[in-house]
């Protein structure tokens, strides 16, 4: 029977992230096909099968084909259990992928081959950056036409302000993509027979010091061109250090076709030697190990009626230390409670399995009666302490709410509130007027139309939204401090509060945000709340 240090120490939690269309879902669904958790990849937006990615499981995901929200997958793989954090790629929804890499010990970034590093690839980036944690680099799409290779890299370089290590190197791209070179092995991999969804495929290896085998493998011309960039790369690239892997400050890169299984393997296969078990995270009581401490775990995703067979709320929690028994009673820090988290389950996208064990690095899914919030803490009813909060962050667009129906009040603010313990959208009510209408806040406009999309199906309210000019919020840090019917504003400042009763300033304009502090000397505003 195998211990609780051998159990975490196989555990491996990894976020997916990249630009919508980068590939992200197929690769996921290429990494559970090799696992054996699944025997036959959907295709991402049902057009050659009547499937649906398997982690896309929401009816409007399925509809549009793109990810709206963050599924959780696991499997097994070569002796270690792993956590995929599949996020969604649209910038719409960029902030439940922000919540995302606050459980991911490490982050696989795709890459669009034939596009490059794109506008989201940066902003997630910067993410990881921020939390310090490795990143690993798929170059996806390469049975299309490529940019440059060293092109390539040389934008992550340049983009993203990361040193490149490749592992190996593609031959050719788009109809002449015959295989990669592996630059540990010195060998060509050539691969013929791969299907969409299968895993089946024969991977011949070819010596690179055997030159008339690999001209007989892959042509003279595209030899000549791969023994002259291997000379180039061997001069120009960054020596693999993974102390710098692991420090973030370097990305091993593989080259591969998601859709045609080329190099997923290996990937797979590099990222399992390279990413560590979990790691000790940060609380105020200093760092809690995941092996020598207790079980703990924090909330980083709340979700509602994940499927209509199942109408309730499920918590996400990242198991941080120790293991968790379904019998353990634990403490809910926030909320003061000593409690049992009930029906604990691991969610394969919409299906559950219940769960009577799980280890630090797991991703787990409890059943929420409405008392856990983002960024809540649970650990065991001896200790006292919390995780570092997860940040709120600021949204950039706002509409006011009108139900059409005025009866089903109760089932709309049902709803609507339900939606914001997500995290989704933000909800906030007129500043002292008595007024029982919520403007909502998003960080992208796409939200709304999931917002209308599940009140209309999963509460049956159907709502119209009234676009608001305001572009910039400020939560009030020092409220206590501020007299706020005195506050001295601008004629485009609005003045609000959250579902938490805090007060915020909206504004039109990003100067008068200035303005309005210049004229209330002492007043401090930021601009995200830490849950």
């Amino acid at each position: 029977m195998s211990t609780i240090t051998e159990e975490i120490n196989r555990r491996r939690t990894f976020a997916i992230i990249s630009h919508p269309d980068a590939g992200k879902t197929t690769l996921t669904e290429k990494f559970l096909l090799y696992g054996g958790a699944i025997n036959l990849a959907g295709s991402v937006k049902g057009k050659a099968t009547a499937r649906h990615a398997v982690s896309d499981w929401m009816e409007i995901e399925k509809e549009r084909g793109i990810s709206v929200t963050s599924s959780v997958l696991q499997f097994e793989y070569g002796g270690y259990c792993i956590n995929i954090l599949d996020t969604p790629g649209h910038q719409d929804f960029s902030e439940d992928t922000y919540r995302t890499l606050m459980a991911a010990d490490s982050a696989v970034m795709v890459i669009d081959a034939s596009k490059g590093v794109e506008a989201q690839t940066r902003k997630l980036f910067k993410v990881c950056v921020m939390r310090r944690i490795p990143i690993f680099t798929f170059i996806n799409k390469m049975d299309r036409d490529a940019n440059d290779t060293f092109e390539l890299l040389d934008e992550i370089e340049k983009e993203l302000g990361i040193a490149t290590c490749p592992l190996n190197w593609p031959i050719g791209s788009g109809k002449e993509f015959q295989g990669v070179y592996d630059r540990e092995k010195k060998c060509v991999i050539a691969y013929s027979d791969t299907q969409k969804g299968t895993r089946e495929g024969t991977a011949t290896e070819i010596l690179a010091t055997d030159e008339g085998a690999l001209r007989q493998a892959i042509g003279d011309a595209a030899a000549d061109k791969l023994l002259e960039e291997i000379e180039l790369l061997d001069g120009a690239s960054a020596a693999f250090d993974l102390e710098q892997v692991r420090a973030g400050n370097l990305t091993p890169v593989c080259f591969g076709s998601a859709l045609t299984n080329f190099g997923v393997e290996i990937f797979l296969q590099h990222f399992l030697k390279m990413t560590t078990p979990p790691l000790p995270r940060r609380a105020d009581v200093g760092v809690i190990d995941p092996v020598e401490n207790e079980f703990s775990a924090f909330v980083f995703k709340i979700q509602a009626n994940m499927n209509k067979a199942h109408r309730d709320r499920v918590a996400f929690l990242r198991i941080c230390s120790g293991r968790f028994d379904a019998n353990l009673e634990v403490r809910h820090v926030q909320g003061g409670k000593t409690m049992r988290l009930s029906q604990p389950q691991q969610i394969m996208a919409d299906e559950r399995k219940i769960l009577s064990e799980a280890y630090a690095g797991d991703i787990i899914g409890v059943f929420d009666p409405g008392i856990f919030s983002i960024g809540d803490t649970i650990c065991m009813p001896r200790e006292k302490f919390q995780y570092e909060g997860i940040p709120t962050f600021a949204p950039e667009h706002f509409a006011r709410v009108r139900q059409v129906d005025t009866m089903k009040r109760k089932q709309f603010v049902k709803g609507i509130e339900q939606i914001a313990q997500e995290g989704a959208i933000q909800i906030f009510q007129e500043f002292n007027t008595g007024l029982e209408e919520i403007i909502v806040g998003v960080v992208g406009v796409l939200q709304f139309d999931v917002l209308k999309y599940r009140l209309e199906n999963e509460y049956n309210v159907e709502i119209r939204l009234e676009n608001l000019p305001y572009e910039h919020i400020r939560w009030i840090e020092n409220k206590d401090e501020v007299d706020l019917d005195r506050l001295t504003g601008t004629s485009d400042m609005k003045k609000v509060r959250d579902r938490k009763g805090n007060p915020l300033l909206l504004f039109v304009n990003a100067w008068s945000i200035g303005m309005t502090q210049e004229r209330n000397p002492g007043l401090v505003l930021s601009e995200f709340r830490r849950n």
